[in-house]
């Protein structure tokens, strides 16, 4: 099984990772971040949480990180293919759009707009998956995560709220 975040933006006040975020991430293979860590200070505290972590870099991460973390990066997890960008754009041709910017992927891992969001084109079966924020909800009715299981073929998303 695989975590999935984005938008922790960490540190900011008293934020933190939740505490069920944190048993989640102590007990999976991988880890996707999906962009806005903040620092490098929180890359660093998840690597010691999770074996591997695979991570883009967002749009409110310091320098340092954004010269650490590429913008885009396409993994291969189990027997997917996972590409993973901070901003995928406006809701309306998502979809379409991410399928033709990543065309050898089978889902886009997203984040930015903090709004869980799980779309996949009957057709083809490709998918995209933004996991909210665990920290900061917005106008997601709460906090959110995300796990995927690569196992069997293709993705399997899900959110688990926190």
């Amino acid at each position: 099984m695989i975590a999935v975040i984005a938008d922790t933006h960490i540190p900011r006040g008293r934020r933190r990772l939740p505490e069920r975020c944190l048993e989640i991430l102590t007990g999976v293979e991988a880890l996707v971040h999906a962009g806005d860590l903040t620092s490098v200070a929180v890359l660093d505290e998840l690597s010691t949480l999770c074996p591997i972590v695979h991570a883009v870099h967002g749009n409110v991460d310091e320098p340092g990180l954004r010269s650490a973390l590429p913008a885009e990066l396409e993994i291969e997890l189990g027997s997917s293919r996972i590409a993973v960008v901070h901003d995928a754009g406006p809701a309306k041709g998502r979809l379409e759009r991410m399928h033709s910017r990543f065309p050898s992927a089978d889902a886009v891992i997203f984040g930015h707009s903090h709004l869980p969001v799980h779309e996949e084109d009957e057709e083809s079966g490709f998918q995209i998956f933004n996991p909210g924020s665990p920290t900061e909800r917005r106008r997601a009715p709460r906090c959110s995560m995300g796990l995927v299981d690569c196992g069997n073929g293709r993705p399997v998303f899900e959110h688990v709220w926190l």
